[in-house]
């Protein structure tokens, strides 16, 4: 999609894939009621109906009629109505990209209140909920008390928020969401929230951040260094207006570098959406996640690195089987993706049926594992020395492998594990592992176009 911010960010439209919500048909399997977490859930909506009603009260108006409706439906675990009513909102509301005039109506913490609980709902009802509970709960406890924690893609930020004992009162922690900190109104939201406990950016912070990114943009742009999706373009007035992606994200990452640095006896934890490239030195795994160290660390430890190591490889055993381990190469991962994910072979498989039916936990879990396999591929490019580069290569690939096990769709996991084997001069199995993905994405045009590229460039050897 495209995405725009236009002088402070004030309009931020939705970003791709995990990032804002994505539009899936309405699921009617899942019960709010029947739920192992229908006590919270039911606890988190009621808190969200509470803050959107002080909100408004607070600034002397009346709660919109149609929002009324939904909170109704929400409380009753009305999923359909949920559903059809933000798919209507999304269509008019200037957070999102869409023909027509947008409604300034939806905005503010009203409107916040009412995101969260759709995201929450959305990522609950498409399916099995036993790995929702999981990524949400695990998450939660890994995060010590009175830490922030940022949570980038949908499960990321919404399953979190919605699990914890109450976002509003940062128990157990100060939860964001890194991907919309570039839009005041939600930083109004944050402030709402937290304003007296933690720092969060003010206008004069934003306006800076802006300018500072404007500034390094165009000197990047003057020398030909400009990102793949930053776009920059002035409006009939002469403002800068800048679009894509990658853009936004860019000015999002100094936003959490502002928090970051004005909030120092906090502990930081952040679940990746796209790659805020001033933390990879600060980066270490935690459990899911990843910690944010105070200081740049010069080197992962080594019980850093055997933890993050053990904990996956028994965390995906119930789902995939116990058979990844070291020694496994990646023509044997395919072997196994196609058997099970393409051929529906299940005889030998030892893992969950249940999350090969699964398609979001299969995405969730491997994106998860594919931002910790990059934090080892940036140390491995910046080790001070041989061992140390071939240890965290060796790490990357464990976990690129895993990542892809677990979802071999996933463009992500796949286009980042081969670049990784590309440099590491593997080409053939780069070649296996696009061509693999292909398979179960025939129509993908850019998987398409991958393994074309790379099947020329065997060729040519």
């Amino acid at each position: 999609m495209k995405t725009t911010v236009r002088s402070l960010g004030l309009v931020i439209l939705g970003i791709g894939l995990f990032i804002g919500c994505a539009k899936k048909p309405p699921a009617s399997s899942w019960s709010l009621d029947q739920s192992e977490a229908s006590a919270p859930l039911k606890a988190f909506i009621s808190e969200k109906e509470t803050q959107a009603n002080a909100a408004v009260k607070a600034e002397g108006q009346e709660m919109l009629p149609e929002f009324k409706s939904f909170f109704v439906a929400a409380g009753k675990g009305d999923w359909l109505t949920v559903s059809n009513m933000f798919m209507d909102f999304r269509n008019r509301a200037p957070q999102y990209e869409h023909p027509g005039a947008s409604d300034p109506r939806l905005r503010g913490i009203q409107w916040q209140a009412l995101l969260e609980i759709y995201g929450m709902f959305e990522d609950f009802a498409n399916g099995d909920e036993k790995y929702p509970i999981a990524f949400g709960r695990d998450i939660i406890r890994s995060i010590p008390a009175g830490s922030i924690y940022f949570g980038g893609t949908d499960p990321g930020r919404f399953l979190v928020t919605a699990l914890c004992k109450s976002q509003i009162n940062a128990d157990p922690f100060f939860a964001l969401t890194q991907n919309a900190l570039a839009d005041m109104t939600y930083l109004d939201y944050l402030r709402s929230m937290y304003g007296d406990k933690i720092y969060i950016p003010t206008k004069e912070d934003s306006q800076k951040c802006f300018d500072d990114f404007v500034k390094d943009a165009q000197e990047r742009m003057q020398n030909g260094q400009l990102k793949p999706g930053e776009n920059f373009t002035r409006d009939s007035n002469g403002k800068i207006q800048v679009s894509g992606q990658v853009a936004v994200m860019e000015l999002n990452a100094l936003l959490v570098k502002v928090i970051f640095d004005k909030n120092p006896s906090r502990e930081f934890y952040i679940e990746e959406s796209f790659p805020l490239d001033w933390m990879y030195p600060y980066l270490e795994p935690h459990d899911l996640i990843m910690k944010i160290n105070r200081q740049p660390l010069s080197a992962l430890s080594a019980e850093t690195v055997r933890h993050d190591h053990d904990y996956w490889s028994k965390y995906v055993s119930p789902m995939i089987g116990d058979w990844l381990n070291d020694d496994i190469p990646v023509e044997d991962v395919t072997a196994f993706v196609e058997k099970v994910y393409l051929k529906q072979d299940f005889s030998g498989f030892k893992g969950d049926p249940h999350f090969l039916q699964n398609m979001d936990a299969q995405k969730w879990f491997s994106k998860l594992r594919t931002s910790i396999a990059s934090v080892y591929v940036w140390r491995a490019q910046h080790a001070s020395d041989s061992l140390g580069k071939e240890r965290m290569n060796n790490e990357a690939d464990f976990a690129f492998r895993q990542a892809f096990a677990l979802c071999p769709y996933s463009p992500e996991a796949v286009f980042r594990y081969v670049n990784f084997l590309l440099g590491q001069q593997r080409s053939s199995d780069a070649v296996l592992v696009a061509s693999t993905c292909l398979k179960l994405d025939p129509e993908n045009a850019q998987v398409k176009n991958l393994v074309n590229q790379l099947k020329r460039t065997e060729s040519a050897k």
